[in-house]
């Protein structure tokens, strides 16, 4: 752990002991689970701690997020960047959603294991959103998955309340996306407040955080289904 101790310091995040020990559970934990069960493609330790953990607790260090903020980690997989972030910071009160059940499991045993308490929930995001008891009930909505970003507004956004924020963890062509999402973020009540970015280190790659505001309510009846978004993106 002495890497993602030496290179989170570079961003001026500050990991004790305490966080260290449950990185290194979490990382042994996934690896071994991985061997039979599919959940990262990242699989040497070095790259796990850079590429998963580090990655995500940059966004600490780009975006204030106040004490107990309550905050749903869209289509979590193995806890990107959500589990890494409760570590950080235990107050927050997280939501981890998934559609595959085996990622649950994962994570259900992990925060066992890290003794940290978080919602988890096995559940397509486009559908739960439309629950009254999730939607717009977040300061954030935060996710690292790999859809173009007009995509994953229409995800991530109906879930943010008035005032908060959906923050994406992209790449390196996030000019782009952004470009290519204007009317989508416009429709669900969003705008592009900020873009952040950075290096992960030993030649990484270059990395984007985009922080959206949402302004207004999200329309009834977005998010459409799955089919509908994939079809035809806004």
């Amino acid at each position: 752990m002495k890497l993602l101790f030496e290179e989170a310091e570079k961003f001026d995040i500050h990991l004790n002991d305490n966080q260290l020990e449950k990185f290194k559970i979490y990382m042994n934990f996934l690896l071994e689970y991985n061997s039979h069960t599919n959940l990262t493609a990242i699989t040497e330790p070095g790259e796990i701690m850079i590429k998963h953990f580090l990655d995500s607790i940059v966004l600490n260090k780009f975006v204030e997020i106040p004490k107990n903020a309550k905050i749903i980690d869209v289509g979590t997989g193995a806890g990107f960047p959500g589990v890494p972030m409760k570590i950080f910071r235990e107050d927050i009160d997280l939501t981890l959603v998934d559609s595959l059940n085996k990622r649950i499991k994962f994570l259900n045993d992990l925060m066992e294991k890290i003794n940290l308490k978080a919602e988890t929930i096995h559940c397509r995001a486009e559908e739960l959103s439309h629950n009254n008891k999730y939607r717009e009930k977040y300061n954030f909505a935060v996710s690292r998955a790999v859809a173009p970003l007009n995509i994953l507004c229409e995800y991530c956004l109906p879930y943010v309340k008035i005032g908060g924020f959906f923050v994406a963890l992209k790449g390196s062509n996030a000019d782009e996306e952004i470009q290519n999402s204007q009317q989508a973020i416009k429709i669900l009540g969003g705008k592009i407040e900020a873009k952040k970015t950075f290096e992960l280190p030993q030649n990484k790659g270059s990395r984007n955080i985009l922080i959206i505001k949402k302004e207004k309510e999200t329309p009834k009846k977005y998010p459409r289904s799955n089919s509908k978004i994939s079809k035809s993106p806004l």
